[in-house]
């Protein structure tokens, strides 16, 4: 079974001078990368702490030292996607670049640290669909998300790139369905780049999004 990347914020590149915090940096980061591997291998429901902390070389009881149940995991999960909008956000506001080319990024970005996994992406769609618990976290991630979201293409109003008949709310909606629904579909049959994709997604979305002197603008849709 080929392991998943360890998302940014668990990875050990930027190590704690602190030997005890690096210690538990690397634990905490060696049980969520076996507990995606495991959901991608055999789904999230069949999954369980005991599968995980066996495959993470600890003891089961390590695992609750860090997350108090396996539903954490993917709210780790989704913090992480959060945390790149609101990291797009942030850049938008600090940059003079057009704030649709940061949006474009974020795109680009679709497919999360799953690094392009299709089978971890099915089995994280399964688990909203079917644990209750894992849906409620779902969801109010995607609202905050979708608040941050909705700054970043305020934004966009506010520098003129984007229309303005439209409330960023209600774009903000569309946006993230559109993107989520985009990695739904190439996780149920991933035939192509999910990146590609995304990028082909926004890039036919923008023009209708986009003030008309910005959607003028040559664009970057590919054959």
């Amino acid at each position: 079974m080929k392991s998943l990347p360890v998302p940014p914020r668990f990875s050990t590149a930027r190590r704690p001078a602190n030997r005890r915090e690096r210690h538990r940096t690397e634990t905490r980061a060696r049980l969520y990368r076996a507990a995606l591997d495991l959901f991608a291998e055999r789904g999230f429901m069949e999954t369980t702490v005991e599968d995980i902390t066996e495959a993470a070389d600890v003891g089961k009881g390590t695992f609750f030292n860090y997350f108090p149940t396996k539903e954490h995991v993917l709210a780790a999960y989704g913090a992480e996607r959060v945390a790149r909008v609101e990291q797009a956000l942030e850049e938008a506001k600090e940059s003079t670049r057009p704030v649709h080319e940061v949006i474009r990024d974020l795109a680009a970005d679709s497919a999360g640290q799953s690094k392009e996994h299709p089978a971890l992406l099915r089995a994280i769609y399964a688990a909203h669909a079917s644990c209750a618990p894992v849906r409620v976290e779902l969801q109010k991630r995607m609202r905050v998300a979708r608040r941050a979201l909705a700054r970043l293409l305020a934004l966009a109003q506010e520098r003129g790139e984007m229309r303005r008949d439209v409330s960023t709310s209600d774009l903000a909606h569309i946006v993230q369905i559109a993107l989520m629904g985009t990695c739904m579909v190439w996780a149920l049959q991933p035939d192509a780049s999910l990146r590609k994709t995304s990028l082909d997604l926004w890039d036919l979305m923008w023009p209708s999004l986009a003030q008309p002197a910005a959607a003028s603008r040559p664009e970057k849709l590919r054959a």
